[in-house]
């Protein structure tokens, strides 16, 4: 299967100074989906400027045409999901059915706590995505749900007319833990990892590879559990986080043996930062550009 090539742009820029171009220019280069966080704020962003998800990618769908648009990713840390899968249907018809849901558990930081909880554990998170992922499911393929749940309700919330993708617009499940890859197997259009944390300061790119197999692995036990074919998930890998960090972005060559690499392990799809000056992001604009435009040929 060939190699698609992505990119996620951060909102951090007005959309009058760069933050329009940026999109257009993604789809002028072809790649496949142009992804956003989304979050409140993130990290070394926290005191700077930061747009909101959905509104940045409803701005995106009216100045593209064909290139997808995607979360990468949201989470329960602050979404519901009764408002969340009207705010969905309305970008998917708006882009006329090009969004694809990026959809993960969350984790600790600002976002955590913004809404002025306690930040929760690992399980709480868990506990929380188990039950958002299918009631989300539900809200965006039923034209009314009424569920009460531990954690979430709904009361004959109305989705009409649904999503211009049938039966629902795709999710692509962030997940590297048994219930998380559960999850993926039975909603997920798509899986997403960054790779393995525990390797990013101090671990090597070879140790990476073996890890991102395991989870690729349990991946495939997770569907097989359920009878479904794990041939059917796009596999995508959000670049950036694993040891070779930045190195990939400095030359057309290092990329494609990066991706090669990546995509014998099974990988579908993946995902570079579009480059931010002065930030873990920063790159050469020409050589991503030239990645952007050369490296899906070679890749076959």
């Amino acid at each position: 299967m060939s190699l698609r090539l992505s990119t996620v742009i951060l909102p951090y820029r007005r959309w009058s100074e760069g933050g329009a171009a940026a999109w257009t220019r993604a789809e002028e280069l072809g790649f496949h989906t142009a992804y956003t966080y989304d979050h409140l704020s993130w990290r070394s962003f926290r005191d700077g400027p930061w747009f909101g998800a959905i509104p940045t990618l409803t701005a995106a769908a009216s100045v593209t045409d064909r290139v997808r648009l995607g979360t990468l990713v949201t989470s329960p840390n602050f979404r519901h999901p009764v408002p969340l899968a009207k705010e969905l249907i309305s970008l998917d018809d708006i882009s006329g059915g090009r969004v694809t849901l990026g959809i993960g558990a969350g984790g600790n930081g600002f976002d955590a706590t913004a809404l002025g909880q306690e930040p929760w554990t690992p399980r709480e998170r868990a506990d929380r995505f188990a039950e958002f992922v299918p009631l989300l499911d539900r809200l965006l393929t039923e034209d009314s749900v009424t569920y009460e749940g531990e954690f979430y309700s709904a009361h004959e919330a109305r989705d009409i007319p649904g999503c211009v993708q049938r039966p629902r617009l795709p999710f692509a499940v962030a997940a590297t833990g048994p219930r998380g890859l559960k999850l993926a197997a039975r909603h997920g259009q798509a899986w997403v990892t960054t790779g393995d944390p525990k390797l990013y300061e101090n671990g090597t790119p070879e140790q990476s590879v073996e890890a991102l197999r395991g989870q690729i692995g349990k991946l495939g036990g997770a569907c097989a559990a359920i009878g479904r074919d794990v041939a059917e998930l796009d596999k995508v890998l959000l670049t950036g986080f694993t040891p070779d960090r930045g190195r990939p972005l400095e030359s057309l060559d290092a990329f494609v043996d990066f991706a090669g690499r990546h995509q014998e392990l099974g990988f579908t799809e993946l995902v570079i930062h579009w480059p931010i000056p002065d930030s873990d992001f920063a790159a050469d604009q020409k050589v991503f550009e030239q990645i952007a435009m050369e490296a899906p040929a070679q890749l076959g």
